[in-house]
């Protein structure tokens, strides 16, 4: 009988003489096609093996074979890295992307990465010119520092920082402040790798000043801050702020560091949020160096920024492991477009999308459900499924504000029998995948994350979850 079933391989021959197989050859590598013929045919075999077929689904698996066959190519001609739609409501959403950068950001991005350009020459005078040069200007007047440059991230960054001003020698910071900053690295590791001598004072929730001057030495080499921006202790509680440790970095003439991780350039307290420290803030308060994140609340691309002393920032280029940190033309070309939006602090937040979702009003997201929901609604059978408009939270995400409920609204989407966790594994398989957030056997899709351009695609991505969770596709 196993024998039998194999009849119903077709040939690779006859396969490539499919006229829609055709086409793909058309649009699509030789190789790619080959290749996912013989991936299906070779699957078909095996589950003929393995008896896991009868005459009459061998025959249905027959039919089907060239619609596999294409959904195989498809897949392997796609990118890796993919576009998706963000429904979660994490504005910062570490695991897809982070920050947005604005379309206007991008067209100076294109300019400069189609073009040749001045990244490492000074047109001034003709000669060699410094990568480093682009960004100092519009940082120090964002800021206040008298300098700065940009690495590849911000752990590089503290790195950097610590292994120029302390190599060997020790860094006091609070045991409160030895964060982990997520994928398992941890502010100790950081400091160990930059040949820093990590010094902890004080205990878990309570630091006074008096830790920190108690274990000052000839072997100091600073004083570190670091932000717990991915967390809170609460209740029983001290510790130390930049402003009260001033006193003591000039007492004993020691530079002041402070991480702030996320680094946002903008009081969010004036938007309703919580007050999360400004990188203007710890400059004004005499902190020496900062370092923060250009991906999270400042909403640009991946990059490590340090602003603070030119006497530091100059020691900190010549470091050799500059090099190895180094940001390209494109980190430089969208980090210098998005900072000049904060030129205007109310041209940021209109245009930088981070911050756009972030302050985005209730009443707003209210009228932008009610649009996606009047688009969605007439499409769906209302026998099998319940969709409606409900109230929700969104999370800043990003390890930014971890405590932060921003009221929002969301389209809530229940089944009577099929299962929701089904459904949501066909949204992430849709052409453009969808993520939502699954909670307590409902689906949500919070608007605030959402574009508005993104809406057909949503409907289009819904009614395909539909027809899968019916057997259609």
């Amino acid at each position: 009988m196993e024998k039998n079933l194999f009849r119903y391989i077709p040939k690779v021959d006859a396969l490539l003489d499919n006229a829609e197989i055709k086409k793909a050859l058309e649009e699509v590598p030789r190789k790619i096609v080959l290749s996912s013929i013989r991936e299906e045919l070779d699957l078909f075999r095996e589950e003929i093996r393995e008896k896991k077929l009868n005459e009459y689904e061998a025959i249905k698996r027959s039919e089907k074979i060239i619609d596999n066959i294409l959904y195989r190519i498809k897949r392997k001609n796609s990118y890796a890295l993919r576009r998706v739609i963000n429904g979660t409501g994490i504005v910062i959403h570490t695991n897809i992307g982070r920050s947005l950068i604005s379309r206007e950001v991008m067209e100076n991005v294109v300019e400069i990465a189609t073009n040749y350009s001045n990244l490492e020459y000074d047109i001034s005078t003709g000669e060699r010119g410094s990568r480093y040069s682009h960004l100092k200007d519009i940082i120090t007047e964002i800021t206040g520092a008298e300098d700065a440059m940009v690495v590849n991230n911000n752990a590089a960054a503290v790195m950097l920082v610590l292994s120029t001003l302390a190599k060997g020698r020790e860094v006091i910071v609070s045991r409160g402040e030895l964060i982990e900053i997520g994928g398992s690295f941890r502010i100790p590791d950081v400091m160990e790798e930059s040949g820093a001598v990590l010094k902890a004072v004080g205990t878990t929730n309570k630091t006074h000043l008096e830790d920190y001057e108690n274990a000052i030495n000839e072997n100091t080499a600073a004083l570190l801050k670091v932000h717990t921006s991915n967390y809170r202790i609460l209740g029983f509680t001290s510790s130390v702020s930049s402003e009260e440790l001033y006193p003591l970095k000039v007492k004993y003439n020691l530079p002041l560091i402070e991480d702030l991780g996320s680094g946002v350039l903008v009081d969010l307290s004036k938007f309703g949020l919580e007050y999360e420290p400004t990188v203007q803030d710890s400059i004004n308060k005499g902190v020496d160096i900062v370092t923060f994140s250009g991906d999270k609340l400042l909403g640009g691309p991946q990059a490590g920024i340090i602003a603070g002393k030119k006497e530091y920032i100059d020691r900190m280029k010549k470091n050799p492991l500059t090099r190895a940190f180094r940001v390209d033309k494109f980190t430089i070309s969208a980090l210098e477009a998005t900072l000049r939006l904060y030129l205007d602090e109310k041209t940021a937040v209109e245009k930088i999308p981070t911050l756009r979702m972030l302050t985005m009003r209730v009443e707003e997201l209210e009228k932008r459900t009610k649009k996606l929901y009047d688009r969605i609604i007439g499409t769906v059978d209302h026998e099998i499924c319940n969709i409606e408009i409900v109230d929700g939270f969104s999370e800043v995400g990003g390890g930014s504000l971890p405590l932060e409920k921003i009221p929002t609204k969301c389209i809530r989407i229940r089944f009577n029998e099929y299962s929701i966790a089904e459904f949501e594994r066909a949204l992430r398989e849709f052409r453009i995948p969808i993520i939502a957030r699954v909670y307590k056997n409902s689906l949500y899709l919070d608007l605030r994350t959402i574009q508005e351009e993104e809406y057909e695609i949503l409907v289009e991505g819904i009614q395909y979850g539909l027809k899968r969770m019916k057997g259609c596709i």
